[in-house]
This record gives C-alpha cells, structure tokens and sequence, in this order.
C-alpha cells in the first residue's frame, strides 16, 4: 500500500500500515482514484484549546476545507467520505456554532462533494456539556448527538446494506411467524402501499441512521497499555463500533481505508477486525506509536516496552510479535 508514498510507515500490521507525519503533505504521496473509504473524526471547533490540536471556531471551516480536493482526488468514484463532528456552542453565550453545518455546504457547495446521508451518533455515556450552560445555569440539555456526514464522489457510490443488519424487534420477529394476525396488505393513508411482501423474512432489520454507541471504553488493550506504561492516551477516541459500522457498511474485504487524523487509531482497529486494508496518518508521535497496542498479542511487558520505545524513538529495528502472525515495525 505505501508504495508510493515516500516516507515509511512508522508499523505494519497483517492489514495496514500506520504513518506519522502531516497529513496534508502524505496526502499528496496517495495516488488518484486508489482509496475506497476516507473514515475520519478531526480535532472539533471547540473553545476551549484541547492537547491534540483544535482550531478556532473561526478559522476551522477554512482549515478543513484544505482537505475536500486532496480527498475527492484519492477517493475511487464509488468511494465514500465519513466525518464525525461534535456540535460547539459560540463563545460565552448559550446558543449554538453552525460550524459543522458550514463544512457540510462548503464541501458540497464548493468541494464537489455529494451529501449522500447525514447521520448522528448519540452517545448515551457522554457528559454533560458545557457545564456553564447544562451543570452551572441549567439553561441548556445535554449534547448527547454527534453529526457525521456521509460524502460521497458519485451519485451512486458503493453500499452493502445487507453486512450491517440489525436483529428484528421481538414484534417483527411475531410478525414475520403469522402476518395476518398483525397487518393486512393494502395502501396506507401517508400513501404508502403496504404488500405481504413486508412480511419477508430478511435476515434482519435495516438501520436507522440514528447510530447509539456509548463511548465507555475504560478497559481496552489500548488503554491498559498506556495506563501500564503511564502514558497519556488520546483524550478524544471515538469507540470502534462507529467505523466498524461504515467500513462494513461502504466497503468490502480488501478495499482500503484511510483515516487523516487517526490520533489512537481505531479506525485502524476496525478495519484490521473486517479484513480491510488500512493506512492511518497521524502527526504526534507519542500517540501513533501507542496506537500500537491495538494490533498486539501475547507479548511479555518487556517485549512490549522495548517495541514502544523503538517506534517512539524511530529506531530502524524490525520487530516481530511473538506467537501473532504480525509484523510490527518501527522506522
């Protein structure tokens, strides 16, 4: 995969290959019309200053909009966008920032991009923000929702609805045994033609694009890892589930995925766990080298000390996992 780009992947594993550097400058080492599926969350424009990098609320449209022609330019005609961007509140007052929604017109408006759904990820285990308008004043609800927005480059861009199918209701699995006893088939007063063909048994249920996902990871290898080695992991990881559901959703086993600002890299995580092939940009060194731990196995503290400090010093030694069939290797 890191054929032609020219800097080297900081590790490898069986599927992906996990790079440190800006991401606009590795973004020119990609070649056209070779990626199937950019899944990414950047640093949010937030008000606060945040460790990994946010920009002012002001500049940030203009900041990522750096990003829309590289993009569209790597991505295959069938290939997908997904970006997941958390709501802000303007500074010091109680109403909201339409940031997220001025990079949704602008990348369509004016990087060509077609909105192909909007999504929202509600975390049920988020905290209460911001706690001066929720906590102090109890002005304000909860911001419990996440806009992602799903571009695509073409009209037409690639699907597969069966690989991401929900379990039925237990009234849709009743239905499913004896429809007569619970519809009868015929046109509805919203205009919608109800046939018998409803009761077909699909193996499931289609998703809605509401996506609940608790973000309450606290036991991960990641993070068992870094709290071993007391190093500070990513304060802002999103939980794989969320890219596990539009990798199986957009692409197929063997496509690629990229994710431009990776920070601990669960895309990368789900990707690998579907059989997709991966690459993750991230500019901290500190936190590409711990993303590390996720692809590791059956490794002794020392091992995986030594491996950490090789790929955080940049050290040319090859390493390889004892017991896995991975390759790690740190340039």
């Amino acid at each position: 995969m890191s054929d032609n780009l020219k800097n080297k992947p900081l590790y490898i594993t069986n599927f992906g290959e996990a790079f440190c550097g800006d991401s606009l400058k590795l973004l020119e080492q990609v070649p056209d019309n070779s990626i199937d599926l950019v899944i990414t969350s950047p640093p949010f424009a937030l008000q606060r200053k945040k460790e990994y990098g946010n920009v002012n609320q002001d500049e940030y449209v203009d900041w990522l909009f750096q990003f829309a022609e590289p993009i569209r330019r790597i991505l295959k005609d069938s290939g997908s966008f997904i970006i997941d961007l958390g709501g802000a509140y303007q500074k010091g007052k109680p109403i909201r920032s339409l940031y997220n929604f001025k990079v949704l017109i602008k990348f369509c408006e004016q990087g060509k991009f077609y909105l192909a759904e909007e999504f929202f990820w509600f975390n049920p285990a988020k905290l209460p923000s911001p706690i001066e308008w929720v906590n102090k004043r109890k002005i304000r609800v909860k911001d419990s929702v996440n806009t992602v927005w799903w571009f695509s480059k073409s009209t037409f861009p690639k699907t597969s609805l069966n690989d991401i199918l929900i379990p039925y209701s237990k009234r849709m699995e009743k239905l499913l045994e004896n429809h007569e006893k619970f519809y009868k088939a015929k046109k509805r007063p919203s205009g919608h033609d109800i046939s018998y063909n409803f009761s077909k048994n699909n193996d499931g249920a289609i998703p809605s694009n509401l996506l609940q996902i608790s973000n309450t990871d606290s036991n991960s290898k990641y993070l068992r890892f870094c709290n071993f080695f007391n190093i500070k992991p990513h304060p802002a990881r999103f939980p794989v589930k969320l890219p596990e559901f539009f990798i199986k959703f957009l692409t197929e086993p063997d496509d690629i995925v990229l994710d431009i600002f990776a920070g601990s890299n669960t895309t990368g995580e789900a990707a690998e766990k579907n059989k997709r092939k991966w690459i993750s940009f991230e500019n901290d060194i500190t936190y590409c080298s711990s993303s590390a731990f996720r692809f590791i196995d059956n490794v002794s503290d020392n091992e995986m000390k030594e491996l950490y400090n090789n790929l955080l010093n940049l050290n040319n030694i090859p390493i390889r996992i004892p017991q896995t069939e991975q390759i790690l290797l740190a340039i």
